[in-house]
């Protein structure tokens, strides 16, 4: 579904991510993990045509060099950036609705709205309520919820348990897996290690803006290394 090849972002003269290749199926989860620093943003960043890059990008088999960031979306490949970047003076309601604005469907923007309350019901109480005053684990809902009124098949995700509490953490990743199962292809960016790789069929690790390591989430999980780097030797 998405294949990279030989990707290269740079920032001046430093290159944040350095000739990196990998792809992500078709229904799958797949996770980039690795350090502060390690290019996964940016490569985030590259993918929604955010940025400018070096090498290639495919999606669904079309090349992505010229289609600008708003196209990526219509394509179906939305990004949960980090942070959340949802419009804090907007409501709730708004929020969503934005996301719909390539879309003529109104029967399946209705569809969808049911789907997004179906998967945080909370959104739905708090549908009139600007999205400045939501909690944190609340914003990060209505940035998933967001990306799925989008209609996208691939969703980006960039940190999505950042600044969240233990509980909350563990209610994103059980939320990921279930919209994964509903259908939607995932690239998943990480610092939660154990998290990512307990839940991908597929990791990458990056280091100084190189992949180093590649296998199934399950093999990383046990691998003495990323056990030393990433999860405190557990």
């Amino acid at each position: 579904m998405l294949k990279v090849e030989n990707l290269t972002v740079a920032y001046g003269n430093i290159k944040a991510v350095d000739n990196v290749s990998f792809d992500v199926r078709e229904g799958e989860i797949a996770t980039l993990i690795g350090a502060n620093g390690a290019g996964k943003s940016s490569t985030l960043r590259a993918l929604s045509g955010l940025t400018p890059y070096g090498g290639s990008i495919s999606y669904g088999g079309q090349d992505l060099r010229s289609v600008p960031a708003h196209g990526i979306v219509a394509l179906g490949m939305a990004q949960v950036p980090e942070g959340r970047g949802i419009f804090g003076n907007l409501t709730v309601w708004e929020n969503l609705k934005l996301a719909t604005w390539q879309r003529k469907d109104k029967q399946g923007i209705a569809e969808d709205m049911g789907r997004v309350f179906d998967v945080f019901p909370v959104l739905e109480k708090r549908l009139r309520q600007l999205g400045g005053t939501l909690s944190g684990g609340e914003q990060q809902m209505l940035a998933v919820g967001r990306a799925l009124m989008s209609k996208s098949k691939m969703m980006l995700l960039d940190e999505p348990s950042m600044g969240l509490a233990p509980m909350l953490v563990r209610d994103i990743f059980r939320i990921i897996a279930d919209i994964n199962r509903a259908g939607t292809t995932i690239l998943l960016v990480e610092q939660n290690a154990h998290m990512a790789l307990s839940l991908a069929a597929r990791a990458y690790v990056l280091e100084t803006g190189r992949m180093i390591l590649a296998g199934s989430g399950k093999d990383l999980l046990g691998d003495p290394r990323i056990k030393e780097a990433y999860l405190g030797g557990q």
